[in-house]
């Protein structure tokens, strides 16, 4: 027997971001890194990555500060108090603890009691998983109006010995309000993994009797990941069209996790989108991990670029190796 809570669907009624203020520009990094005897340049970084800047947390600043900053834009564009939230789910790789979750974390310094809050750990497609449990939960009617945050500091995480991985990463937080809906909103989405690829994008230390046990410092083997990144986008992505019964064509913006200029442009051209529907934000933001899907998206909301009614197709791909599509109307 249906819910009496239950809704056909979902639908992203607002969307938000945050970014630390510390605008940390290749060139700064490139200082950084020669005062260890290392060289890297501003044209280096850009030519392999498309990345100009990113943004650092400062030390005092936890992942669930930057989600709460989202999370607040987001509820004010979707004009959602916060005590109308019965569903935070969070995407992250970079959580304030162990434990509790920092979902846990963010609903206490939002003032919010009573509703389900959790982490999701998928690394970069954290947020198209969380996206999907969302929609599954709202469409079962056990909630009806969700948060849904990715927020990291991947900064804390990086070796500034490695020039390969150093200059790839950023700080920040991107949220979407997810309300039940009558029209459609959410058409379609796909989750995968494979873990016989754990191995290729890792940071594998652990917590052990008060110590960090093995190396606390994110590792990848950048060619293993390009190679298996643009196969499973194109995967996905078509198997998500089929799904809703949409072609490429009808894409209006495609939403992919900001990791690479060249994946991104890989991407498109298998799907045969022109460039100019792509939403990029890796410029400037660098690899924000879970919380670059939805900082891309409420930039390309908030520029005037991404409009109600548009179609998006949203993709991930991360450590595990994890991989995921969502196609909605916006």
């Amino acid at each position: 027997m249906t819910s009496p809570l239950s809704a056909g669907y979902s639908r992203i009624a607002g969307t938000g971001s945050f970014l630390p203020p510390k605008r940390v520009s290749n060139a700064d990094l490139a200082a950084r890194l020669a005062g260890q005897g290392i060289e890297t340049s501003d044209d280096w970084i850009i030519a392999r990555t498309g990345i100009h800047a990113r943004h650092f947390a400062d030390a005092d600043v936890a992942c669930s500060d930057l989600a709460v900053e989202a999370a607040r834009n987001a509820l004010v564009a979707a004009k959602v108090d916060a005590s109308e939230v019965d569903l935070i789910i969070l995407a992250t790789s970079t959580p304030d603890m162990v434990f509790p979750s920092t979902a846990c974390i963010v609903q206490r310094k939002l003032g919010i009691q009573g509703c389900a809050a959790f982490d999701v750990q998928a690394v970069c497609s954290g947020f198209v998983y969380a996206l999907t449990i969302a929609d599954s939960m709202i469409r079962t009617g056990a909630a009806r109006k969700a948060l849904i945050i990715g927020s990291e500091v991947f900064s804390r995480l990086l070796d500034f010995t490695d020039r390969t991985t150093c200059v790839l990463f950023g700080d920040g937080a991107g949220a979407v309000v997810l309300e039940a809906s009558d029209t459609p909103g959410i058409l379609a989405s796909e989750l995968h993994a494979d873990g016989r690829h754990v191995d290729i994008l890792c940071t594998p230390g652990a917590v052990s009797n008060g110590q960090v046990m093995g190396v606390p410092f994110l590792k990848m083997d950048g060619q293993a990941v390009f190679k298996l990144a643009v196969g499973v986008l194109e995967d996905v992505a078509r198997s998500v069209l089929q799904k809703a019964q949409r072609e490429a064509s009808d894409i209006d913006w495609l939403i992919p996790h900001q990791a690479n200029i060249r994946i991104m442009h890989g991407t498109a051209k298998k799907l045969k989108l022109p460039l100019e529907k792509v939403i990029v934000t890796v410029d400037e933001h660098g690899n924000t991990s879970a919380a670059s899907i939805p900082l891309a998206m409420d930039a390309g909301v908030r520029s005037g670029s991404i409009k109600r009614g548009d179609t998006l197709m949203l993709e991930g791909v991360g450590g595990g190796f994890t991989w995921g599509a969502v196609l909605l109307d916006f």
